[in-house]
């Protein structure tokens, strides 16, 4: 077990995909016989200890480098159980030392073309470029300490290609690119709803959900390999529901996505006419069926995904560098996670996501509305509320089987006394009625938040699309000017 690191054991370093010169090799050993002791060190060859609390943030088996994942607990990592989240420890080091705002700095993702190799050579290089007198005058001054050290580390940490920085970017065309981010601006309270697309080739039963619900919803969201469970894709379901006059929230997973993957996917699903994307960085594998795909590290994470979709936006520039002489149009979505570890700590990873380019979230599930109000006073203390929009997510629970299996999501918290309803009305035989009530009472305690930070809601009814229609309308949260709309014939 690392010294400094705290995870349960120290994992095998990366190894080089290219040869190295000897002095190259022998530098990488002993960075190795260093660093591996000390830190759990794999020789990603891109290491971000200075930022990260001097906890290796590849100790993480999704290889998170910006912070966790929506399943964050202080008690342990939910792919692992047998380790801590190491992102959990790196932000209580963080807090403890007051290096939190460190944690702002979007790094980047991991340069392959380097991993298996060490970066004292990096550095060193960097120092040379600064000048070794003018380095060392520098560290032993203390008003100019840190701008000789961030001098040193930030060409190594931020390349060219990336140049990640702890500022907010707010989008330069500030028209509504979409219905849902026209709503949103005007001030509406707006409700969006989630549908499950198909396990096969077939789409009648997506057709027909997204008639029933599209005169109740402002917009549609079409779920990515939730669960790391192979069903038909976003795009697909997204370019679906525009034919049957919906407009489509398309979710993109980072865990199935590779760099040139996804900067091609955002623009052909730009020409298709999707206008809303949200970026996750998706349920590990070991949630999946067996056999299992790839259960080492993500290419990238939800941060970096929206740090590379706003520039190609915003800048009209690939990740290389090239230019985008037409770039895609969105407006950019991240997911929150209210209850996923501390509500200070989720604060500043929903800070990050908003400084590298969300412009909306979707939570996970609420049950708790007092938890809730503790994560938005954090938001407000953070000063990102006014940068936002929240659209806050319930699920109707059908079944006490359900509640149960939902108190053990990671990120997700049902509180007792709803657990407790639920077994009263299975036990008199109208559970499914009880949940009914329960998300009825939910959607309008968060409907009371409209003007404390909350911008609307999302239903997530899990194949239970039939009962988005009640929920909404007897919610009180029918869009102005409804209008059931009849179905569109085939």
């Amino acid at each position: 077990m690392p010294i400094f690191t705290p995870g349960r054991r120290w994992q095998p370093p990366y190894m080089p995909f290219k040869r190295e010169p000897l002095s190259r090799r022998l530098l990488i050993t002993a960075e190795l016989a260093v660093k591996g002791p000390t830190w759990g060190c794999r020789m990603c060859g891109n290491c971000l200890l200075q930022e990260t609390a001097f906890i290796c943030p590849m100790e993480c088996p999704k290889g998170m480098r910006n912070g966790p994942c929506g399943g964050s607990t202080p008690e342990f990592c939910y792919v692992d159980k047998t380790r801590p989240c190491i992102w959990y420890k790196i932000y209580e080091r963080a807090f403890k030392m007051g290096r939190q705002e460190k944690l702002m700095e979007v790094l980047p993702p991991l340069d392959w073309e380097k991993v298996g190799s060490e970066t004292w050579g990096d550095v060193a290089v960097q120092v040379k470029k600064m000048g070794v007198g003018s380095v060392v005058r520098g560290l032993v001054s203390p008003k100019k300490r840190y701008q000789t050290w961030e001098g040193i580390f930030r060409p190594v940490r931020q390349p060219d290609w990336w140049q990640g920085d702890d500022e907010y970017h707010a989008q330069k065309n500030t028209e509504p690119i979409s219905e849902l981010e026209r709503s949103l601006k005007a001030g509406e309270f707006v409700v969006a709803c989630e549908i499950a697309p198909p396990l096969s080739v077939s789409t009648n039963k997506l057709g027909s959900n997204i008639d029933l619900v599209k005169p109740y919803v402002t917009a549609i969201n079409f779920t990515d390999n939730a669960s790391a469970t192979p069903r038909m894709t976003s795009w697909a379901c997204s370019k679906i529901a525009i034919e049957h006059g919906a407009e489509p929230v398309m979710q993109i997973a980072a865990r199935d996505r590779t760099r040139a993957g996804l900067q091609g996917e955002i623009l052909g699903a730009s020409a298709l006419g999707v206008r809303n994307v949200l970026c996750v960085t998706g349920d590990s594998p070991v949630l999946a069926p067996q056999p299992r795909g790839r259960m080492d590290i993500n290419d990238l994470d939800a941060i970096q995904m929206l740090w590379i979709l706003r520039r190609m936006r915003d800048e009209g520039r690939y990740l290389d560098g090239r230019e985008i002489k037409f770039p895609p149009k969105f407006f950019l979505g991240a997911a929150a996670s209210p209850y996923a570890s501390e509500p200070k700590f989720q604060a500043l990873r929903e800070h990050k996501k908003i400084n590298a380019g969300a412009q909306f979230f979707q939570t996970n599930l609420v049950y708790d509305i007092e938890h809730m109000e503790i994560w938005l006073n954090e938001l407000a203390k953070r000063n990102i509320l006014d940068k936002v929009f929240i659209l806050v997510g319930i699920t109707p629970l059908k079944t006490l089987k359900m509640a149960r299996y939902m108190s053990e999501v990671p990120g997700v918290w049902v509180p007792g006394t709803i657990l407790k309803r639920m077994e009263t009305a299975d036990a008199a035989g109208n559970a499914q009625e009880e949940g009914v009530q329960i998300a009825l009472e939910l959607a309008q305690k968060i409907k009371s938040f409209e003007k404390q930070g909350i911008h609307g809601l999302h239903i997530m009814p899990v194949g239970w699309e039939d009962i988005v229609p009640r929920i909404v309308t007897e919610a009180g949260l029918l869009p102005s000017g409804f209008v059931l709309a009849e179905p569109i014939k085939k």
